[in-house]
């Protein structure tokens, strides 16, 4: 699905990254807030939903070659977060949809999970 089509399901607004999403095709989801989880369960190229605004976000998802994350509840990542995530060049986008809300409009759409 691309990931244009995600955005407008669950009304997501880019934070930074924009250059990178034109045509980006997302296959895989996971939620988490624990990054340990994310280490150990996600797929390359998967968008994640997560409440977490830290740097070790973006970290995370630079180790495992996250595609994007998306903050959930409206969330805006401290400073050093987007600095960061312009940096290694990974979009972050923000939805006010509940996690649990936001995963189950992506599992309505056959995403799969990581």
């Amino acid at each position: 699905m691309k990931l244009k089509e995600i955005m407008e399901l669950i009304d997501a607004e880019i934070i930074v990254g924009e250059e990178y999403i034109k045509e980006m095709d997302i296959k895989h989801v996971g939620a988490a807030d624990l990054m340990s989880e994310v280490l150990a369960f996600a797929k390359e190229d998967s968008l994640l939903l997560t409440g977490l605004t830290t740097p070790q976000i973006i970290r995370t998802a630079q180790m495992m070659d996250l595609a994007v994350i998306v903050l959930v509840r409206g969330k805006i990542p401290q400073q050093d977060t987007i600095n960061l995530a312009k940096e290694v060049g990974i979009p972050v986008l923000t939805t006010k949809e509940l996690l649990y809300t936001a995963c189950g409009k992506l599992y309505n759409e056959k995403l799969e999970s990581c």
